[in-house]
């Protein structure tokens, strides 16, 4: 059950019980295009809606801000607020939220003013993304609604037009229902969901993708297959490791962009043997973020027909004390050989992505993105909605700066600075787990992922901030957001239509 998207007339708006009308301001008065229509649900709409009319509403310029004009036998009007143009993604993504917010959980229409928006086919995945990604809740819904999207135009939308959004209305449901099956996973009590469930549950749904293949390893294979990191980790749970392989290949006989992507799959993280406080255990569940996203990317792109080859790897564990567990001074050797003493056991997402990583490379793809929850470091210097991006090549750099302005994520990019690598020297291995106490955390952690990439091209996404959001925002829900799988698909998006020209 939930919401779905489709697309709808002015007549079948009529009988929904809230229609949305989008505004954009301009100094203070609100105007509305000239192709929605003058009468609906029984009330008049004018072309302007005065200054100190808004005001009196507390109906504002800023996008996703809305007032609704209730009746008791018609259909509610609801005003929201596009901001001051109708060219903004971002935009679409706020009045889509607000939209569904204004009509609770009933089915609500949406008025989309073509002859106004320069992309049809953005706007409407934007519009639509928003309002989807808005109404997830983890509990379930028992009744069914739709979130209707009527073109509109002056005088009727082009073939052309009416095709582009109806295109849009399309990949916009199939994104924000990959980024909701994230933040479902997510949000589900990590009793519920142990490693052999999580692997479980991908599989599940990568089944029913075209072009994907996955491959579940229990632990004898990744003992087989030297993943030391993932095992070390794990020695101290009752609950298995497991890791999971996707393979989506749209033209196995064509030479399209080869991506990885490599996500932390944590499903519990007390912290091992150097444990959490209370309060820093309460919200780790989230720590399987990165492993959810990069298989929801996988899910995306073959439901979306990306022309780009993907190789998804989750290492999945659970990082907890025991009489079995990784001892702080142990020494881990990784998949590809190279050796991590272990000093803080809490520092445990780097050990299962060197792994991750490891076998990346030996997928021979033309960049490898990794994504995690990794440190609280990064937290304390982006806050809750800025994750922060390492790239070791300014190429990487530009691709993500221009998805994330795409996406809505706010990504700023970090340094690899080459001088804090001594921090991470080890006198009995090859590095340790963790750089100087208390500085530059956020660093050393991606120089100790970058040793692992085998000079690539790389990118390493951390989102320990914005993985989750204490507070509704906009269109983020609390609790889980799915953070940077938007921006992964952009990404993806744009690698595909370049190698296309």
């Amino acid at each position: 059950m939930g919401r779905t998207a489709r697309i709808s007339t002015s007549v079948e708006a009529a009988t929904l019980p809230t229609v949305v009308v989008p505004v954009v301001f301009d100094e203070g008065v609100a105007f509305i295009a000239e192709s929605v229509p003058a009468n609906v649900g029984g009330q008049t709409i004018p072309r302007t809606l005065a200054k100190e009319w808004c005001a009196q509403q507390g109906f504002k310029p800023e996008a996703g801000s809305a007032t609704v004009l209730r009746t008791l036998e018609d259909t509610n009007v609801a005003f929201v607020s596009l901001g001051s143009s109708y060219n903004s993604l971002e935009g679409y993504r706020l009045a889509g939220a607000a939209a569904t917010r204004s009509a609770n959980d009933g089915s609500v229409a949406f008025f989309l003013p073509t002859e106004c928006i320069d992309d049809p086919l953005d706007a409407a995945q934007a519009l639509v993304s928003g309002a989807l990604l808005a109404s997830y809740k983890y509990k379930p819904v028992e009744v069914s609604s739709t979130f209707d999207v009527v073109p509109l135009g002056s005088p009727l939308p082009s073939v052309e037009t009416h095709d582009d959004v109806t295109e849009g209305v399309r990949r916009g449901e199939v994104v924000a229902t990959g980024v909701n099956w994230v933040k479902f996973l997510v949000d589900t009590p990590a009793g519920y969901m142990p490693p052999k469930e999580l692997a479980r549950q991908v599989q599940a749904r990568l089944d029913d993708d075209q072009f994907v293949s996955v491959e579940v390893w229990s632990e004898p294979r990744i003992r087989e297959e030297h993943l030391g990191g993932l095992l070390g980790v794990g020695e101290g749970s009752a609950q298995p490791c497991r890791l999971v392989r996707a393979t989506y290949d749209p033209s196995p006989e064509s030479d399209i962009p080869h991506i990885a992507l490599v996500g932390k799959g944590v499903t519990f993280d007390s912290g091992g043997l150097s444990i959490k406080t209370a309060d820093g255990m309460m919200a780790m569940k989230t720590d399987m973020t990165g492993a959810a996203i990069v298989m929801a990317v996988v899910s995306i792109a073959s439901r979306l027909g990306l022309e780009v080859k993907i190789t998804a790897i989750a290492p999945m564990t659970e990082n907890l004390p025991s009489d079995r567990a990784t001892k702080p001074g142990d020494v881990l050797t990784i998949r590809n050989g190279m050796t991590i003493e272990v000093l803080n056991t809490d520092a445990e997402g780097r050990l299962i992505l060197a792994d991750g990583l490891s076998l990346a490379v030996e997928a021979n793809p033309d960049a490898i993105i990794d994504v995690a929850t990794l440190t609280g470091a990064q937290r304390v210097a982006l806050g809750d909605e800025v994750g922060g991006i390492f790239t070791s090549t300014d190429e990487l750099a530009d691709y993500f700066a221009i998805a994330s302005s795409r996406s809505g994520e706010l990504l700023w990019r970090m340094p690899l600075v080459e001088s804090y690598e001594a921090t991470i020297e080890s006198d009995i291995a090859d590095m340790k787990n963790m750089g100087k106490t208390g500085s530059g955390g956020m660093i050393a952690a991606a120089l100790i992922l970058q040793r692992f990439t085998d000079g690539r091209p790389w990118a390493h996404i951390d989102i320990a901030g914005p993985g989750r959001s204490d507070s509704v925002r906009g269109y983020t829900t609390k609790g889980a957001t799915g953070f940077s799988a938007r921006t992964i698909v952009e990404f993806l998006e744009s690698v595909a239509e370049e190698a296309r020209s």
